[in-house]
């Protein structure tokens, strides 16, 4: 597996321009690039953004573990040459801050980027109000927050608003939030009279809080971007997945792609041309209310194939268990399902650990409990695909979008 080196401060403004600084580089961070190789025997890829942890938190299916760091105990996953350097590039000048909605992921983006989360103090009254304390200089400074607004997802973004503020008055130089997980990004639209567009209010929010910029994972729909009045980097994280994917031997005509609705069409289609164009089947559905799912039919061939389902996320999981019973009813010899965001709603668990998936990939963009581990679940790490977009961040100000 190709590893990732993070240049010095010196060599940090010819980073974007050397061809051979790192695998980034090497990918111009604007396309993924799949193939097959000439026996066409199995997937492979060929010039793939590779993070540090293709295989699951946990090695393999059953009980995936996302590890507690601590200052003794470092996991063999994160042993690597890279994070044995303590890499200088202007951390000085970079501060990363983590909120409570997923800590761990925030420790290993720090250990993936060489440096410490910055030390904050962040608690609740009894009456549940929030306190937040930066209890270190941020004069100056370069602020990145970590905060995905996950389930309790009002407390998650007070608290992100928050420390925002916190950093704002202490007079940070400019303030990133990381948003691995954006709240409310599925109401952007008005689909029936006298809706709101919480989308649009949440992006107000944290721009009238004081943020400079935003960085967030694969958002529910585009036109999210729009919503904000600052700049905003659209992480992918689909190159994880496809990364994990490249390692299982599955033959190419043995592929498709499936989307689990009509409007997650772009990305399965974006998903299969990296699969060195895998054919495309497409779930019909209606729904009859939110969390309600209705299957109809389906559209293309899957009879014999593996059948890789891709969405954005999970929630109650209604719409992708109906969309893998369809499937295998129409003889799709496998099912995998793959998304970036598990959110997990109940009775997501009982609906994906039911036998219709051989496997389902996640990622650990939102902090998954184990209580709701099963023994199809696989979950991949973005931190080193997101410490990587904030060191560039960081480094060119004028970055303003990571393509796909």
């Amino acid at each position: 597996m190709a590893s990732l080196t993070l240049p010095s401060s010196s060599q940090a403004s010819s980073f974007l321009s050397s061809s051979s600084s790192s695998l980034f580089a090497r990918c111009a961070l604007s396309r993924l690039s799949l193939g097959f190789n000439e026996s066409r025997s199995r997937i492979c890829a060929a010039n793939c953004i590779k993070c540090d942890m293709p295989d699951s938190l946990g090695f393999g299916n059953g009980n995936p573990t996302i590890p507690v760091l601590n200052e003794t105990t470092l996991p063999k996953f994160l042993e690597s040459a890279q994070m044995k350097k303590n890499v200088n590039r202007n951390g000085a000048k970079l501060k990363l801050f983590s909120g409570t909605a997923n800590s761990a992921l925030s420790q290993e983006i720090a250990w993936n980027m060489g440096l410490e989360l910055g030390k904050i103090n962040i608690k609740r009254f009894a009456d549940g109000e929030i306190y937040v304390q930066l209890q270190e200089s941020v004069r100056g400074c370069d602020v990145f927050l970590v905060q995905p607004t996950c389930p309790a997802a009002n407390e998650n973004l007070m608290e992100l608003l928050i420390m925002i503020d916190a950093c704002r008055r202490a007079s940070a130089k400019n303030i990133t939030a990381v948003i691995p997980y954006f709240g409310y990004a599925r109401a952007d639209r008005k689909t029936q009279g006298r809706e709101s567009i919480a989308a649009k209010l949440v992006a107000n929010l944290i721009t009238e809080a004081g943020a400079n910029r935003v960085l967030a994972c694969d958002l529910h729909s585009g036109q999210s971007m729009g919503y904000f009045d600052i700049p905003v980097d659209h992480v992918y994280c689909q190159s994880v997945i496809l990364d994990y994917l490249a390692g299982k031997r599955i033959s190419s005509s043995d592929l498709v792609v499936v989307s689990p609705d009509v409007g997650g069409v772009a990305r399965a289609r974006a998903f299969a041309k990296k699969l060195s164009d895998a054919p495309l089947a497409i779930v019909d559905k209606r729904r009859q209310g939110h969390n309600v799912a209705e299957v109809m039919n389906l559209i293309g061939d899957v009879k014999g194939k593996v059948a890789v389902m891709v969405d954005d996320m999970i929630d109650t999981a209604g719409t992708i268990v109906k969309g893998a019973a369809l499937l295998h009813q129409e003889g799709a010899k496998e099912v995998y399902a793959c998304c970036t965001h598990a959110v997990f709603s109940p009775p997501a668990i009982e609906r994906l650990s039911g036998g219709l998936f051989q496997e389902v990939i996640i990622t650990n963009t939102l902090p998954v409990s184990e209580n709701n581990y099963f023994p199809q679940l696989t979950v991949l790490s973005v931190a080193n695909l997101l410490g990587e977009t904030i060191w560039r961040v960081h480094d060119d100000s004028s970055v303003t979008s990571i393509f796909q």
